[in-house]
This record gives structure tokens, C-alpha cells and sequence, in this order.
């Protein structure tokens, strides 16, 4: 068994807005979230999923509890109700059974734009959902593409008072204000991006004392992760390593190219005049 481990709202919400080529939730062996038992037994013995997610209404803990001889779970059920279901589940899952910090109640008062009355979404639908940026830091620093930065009502929803665009595209919507910056870098190895670091660092510094800040390129893979590793070194005082652990976790399919990654490393070497990071310890 694999155990069981705490899952923020956040880590939540960055596993159901994972996109690939297409939205990730559109996999049938991607996510399982279960707030009701029936669903949970049937999905749980026909597929192992890659994410195991259960929830009640407010659990807070890993407190160890005893596994009851019977047992359901709804969003009215008392504190630990997810925990000791999850126990149940983890002889079904090869990763971590991950039990929603805060429950149903604290994941819907951070992201009430993702609620739904819906419960059966068909594939095709879900392979043309609309995600959503990922959350680097809650509530204020963002990660997305070029689609999702023209979106207007992602801005709204996630209350983006400033974007960063590090792409050779131009976009509109902040355009005109000085809560823009825009970075017109190519994505090839041998863009310099090392010469704007500092420059992003010190936008995004002063722009999230306004509000949410989303850092964009064309498709949010290499050039935006680039950029928000940097600021992670410069502001958060993050490794190389640890900032890229960090991104990765957010959004899994992030790949600076290796020029990016030449540069982020000179980037850790310049803030704190020593190399930190062994480049080959990277995830990459």
C-alpha cells in the first residue's frame, strides 16, 4: 500500500486544470474523486488511477483513525470521514490515496468558479473543457498559456490584476497598461532570457502587492515556467533544484529547454555567488 498524504486546495486544483494536448481530467485513468462511496468502489476496482482524491466537508488532519465496519461519506459528514474512507482505498492505488485538506467547504471557497451541479461529464466534453492557468502561488502567482491569457473571464475569475508574456505573441487585453510586460523571446536555444530576469523578478515583486500576477507563454510549458523559476530564486530564495521541484509539482509537464536551464543555473550562481544546483540532479 502506498499510504495516505494531505492534499491542499491547491494541489487539488492544479491536478484538475493539468493540460497536455488535451485536458488530462479527459483520461480515463487520470483522476478519481470520490465524495461519495458507491462511485469511489466501482471506480476504484475497474482502473487504477494515477490520482486518488477523497473529501468531506472540512477535514483538517491526518489523525489516525480506526476504520469502521461500514461506513459512506458526504459533504455534510463530521471532520476525518475522508481520512478513514481513504484507508479503505489505498489496497486499489500504487501512489498515495490524497485526502482534500479543508474538505469540500475550504476547496470551494478558493475556487467557487470551479463549482458545478453536474456529475456525469462525457468524454468528449472533458476533452474540450477549458483549463484553467496553474496556481504557483496561492492566489497570487500564476502559470498558463497564450489561450488562457486572452481569456477574460479566467482573468476574472482568478483576479489577475497583471500578466507577464514571454513569448514572441502579442496579446490585448492588459496590452495597454502598466501591468503589462511583455518579453518577446523565441522558444530556441539560443534566445537569451537570462538578460530579463531581473526585469520579471522586480514586475512580478511589485505587481502582487496589487493583485494576481500570470506569467505566460505560447503554450505555458518553457518560456513561462523559465520565468517563474527565476523569480522563485530571486524572491522566495529557492534553489535551482527546488524551484524546478517546485514547478513541476504545480504543472507536469513544464520543460525549459536547455539553453533555459543553462541560464536559470547562471541565474542561482548570480543571486547567490555560488553554483547550488547540480545540473544533473534535475527532473528533466
Amino acid at each position: 500500500m502506498s499510504g495516505i498524504e494531505l492534499c491542499e486546495p491547491r494541489d487539488l486544483y492544479n491536478i484538475l486544470n493539468q493540460h497536455w494536448l488535451l485536458p488530462r481530467l479527459a483520461e480515463p485513468n487520470y483522476l478519481c474523486l470520490l465524495g461519495e462511496p458507491r462511485a469511489a468502489w466501482s471506480c476504484a476496482s475497474d482502473r487504477i488511477p494515477l490520482y486518488c482524491v477523497v473529501y468531506d466537508c472540512e477535514t483538517s488532519s491526518l489523525d489516525s483513525l480506526n476504520l469502521p465496519k461500514s461506513f459512506s461519506i458526504s459533504l455534510d459528514a463530521e471532520e476525518g470521514t475522508a481520512v478513514r474512507y481513504a484507508k479503505g482505498l489505498e489496497q486499489f492505488t500504487r501512489h498515495p490515496v490524497l485526502v482534500l485538506q479543508g474538505g469540500y467547504k475550504k476547496f470551494s471557497a478558493c475556487y467557487h468558479f470551479l463549482r458545478t451541479q453536474r456529475i456525469l461529464w462525457m468524454p468528449r466534453e472533458l476533452a474540450s473543457l477549458q483549463t484553467y492557468p496553474v496556481e504557483i502561488l496561492p492566489a497570487k502567482l500564476y502559470m498558463g498559456n497564450f489561450k488562457q491569457a486572452c481569456d477574460q473571464q479566467i482573468q476574472k475569475d482568478l483576479k489577475i490584476k497583471a500578466q507577464v508574456n514571454i513569448s514572441e505573441q502579442y496579446t490585448t487585453l492588459f496590452a495597454d497598461s502598466d501591468r503589462y510586460l511583455h518579453i518577446s523571446v523565441p522558444d530556441t536555444l539560443e534566445a537569451d532570457l537570462l538578460s530579463s530576469f531581473a526585469t520579471i523578478c522586480h514586475f512580478i515583486g511589485e505587481l502582487l502587492d496589487h493583485g494576481a500576477v500570470l506569467v505566460f507563454s505560447s503554450l505555458g510549458i518553457s518560456r513561462s515556467s523559465t520565468g517563474i523559476m527565476a523569480y522563485l530564486i530571486h524572491s522566495c530564495v529557492f534553489s535551482l533544484k527546488r524551484a524546478w521541484n517546485y514547478v513541476l509539482k504545480c504543472k507536469t509537464n513544464m520543460r525549459p529547454h536547455q539553453g533555459f536551464v543553462k541560464q536559470l543555473l547562471d541565474w542561482e550562481t548570480k543571486i547567490y555567488r555560488t553554483t547550488v544546483t547540480d545540473i544533473s540532479e534535475l527532473n528533466y
